[in-house]
């Protein structure tokens, strides 16, 4: 009889256990030679050699499972003791999985686009009007470096203009400050990933909130690091955001160009950043139009509205000069 701890690291323990425990008394009932005892993400087990050998390989593919489909089933478990990895069918054009283990891919064309620029390049810049993905995708491809570990961490950025980028008059400490401007982004990782897992990454550090006003010195690196509503920076900010790229990071910078909140006569650092870098190896460009527009289909009926309105503004505007 020997004795050995099996530690399940990076995985959401309620999802591997299951709802009371359901999953691990499976476990137990399907290993009857041993005995299993649990205890947050350390399980001991009891019992002959050989029999340990096996449970440990079935963990081990149980744990694979769960930290791809964020979830785990009677089916997945069967599958494991037979020595069989379970497989949800062809993923090939899946980025993550969802907390209820279903496919997040890209949906369109310039989406495929994205990720494709993505993987060759170390800096993206991803452009469009609302609806188009563009920071659900890129919060997809974070998760999933993350998952695999190719990175450390997730850097997330945002500018705050309603506010000028000045966050003390808000109460709180400094995550308070700053979240009310990236609950769009909490909104997607909360989808990629389970609640209690993400508060451990929160609560360590592997995923931080950065503030645009407060990136200033540092260097990032083995991280993936999100710029979102780019458009609202100024060409000082986002020259000194890109700048701040260290080893193994790649940084996707998103933003419309149709919502530029900056002050009047203020030049966007996103349309500053296009014009200057383009053509610069290693730089990615990726542009989403209308037809990309993922969300309710009156989104697409609002951007060409707005698109048409604008068309007509500009030449009353010509008409009168």
């Amino acid at each position: 009889m020997i004795e050995r701890n099996i530690i399940l690291d990076g995985i959401d323990l309620a999802g591997f256990y299951g709802a009371g425990n359901v999953h691990l008394q499976m476990l137990k009932r399907l290993h009857p030679k041993l005995r299993i005892v649990a205890r947050d993400n350390v399980i001991k087990v009891i019992g002959d050699e050989e029999e340990i050998e096996k449970f440990c390989r079935v963990t081990g593919l149980l744990k694979e499972y769960c930290n791809k489909y964020n979830s785990l089933n009677e089916e997945a478990i069967i599958d494991a003791v037979n020595g069989k990895r379970g497989d949800k069918g062809n993923d090939s054009n899946v980025i993550v999985y969802n907390i209820n283990g279903r496919p997040i891919y890209p949906r369109t064309e310039n989406q495929c686009r994205l990720v494709e620029e993505y993987r060759k390049n170390d800096m993206l810049f991803a452009v469009g009007p609302a609806g188009t993905g563009k920071t659900y995708t890129a919060i997809a491809l974070a998760v999933k470096a993350l998952k695999n570990r190719e990175i450390r961490k997730i850097i997330l950025s945002r500018p705050a203009v309603e506010a000028g980028e000045k966050l003390g008059f808000l109460p709180g400490d400094m995550r308070d400050k700053i979240d009310p401007y990236l609950q769009p982004l909490y909104d997607a990782l909360e989808d990629m990933i389970p609640m209690v897992k993400l508060k451990e990454h929160m609560d360590n550090n592997v995923i931080q909130i950065a503030p645009l006003a407060f990136m200033r010195g540092r260097t990032l690196n083995d991280a993936v690091v999100i710029l979102d509503e780019a458009q609202n920076t100024t060409p000082q900010q986002i020259k000194m955001f890109l700048t701040r790229m260290g080893n193994n990071t790649k940084m996707i910078i998103t933003g419309d160009l149709t919502q530029v909140d900056l002050p009047q006569n203020n030049t966007s650092g996103l349309l500053h950043a296009q014009r200057v870098l383009n053509g610069v190896p290693g730089i990615g460009f990726v542009t989403l139009t209308k037809k990309d527009i993922v969300r309710h289909k009156l989104v697409t009926r609002i951007v060409e509205a707005y698109e048409k309105h604008e068309k007509l503004a500009a030449a009353e505007k010509n008409n009168r000069q």
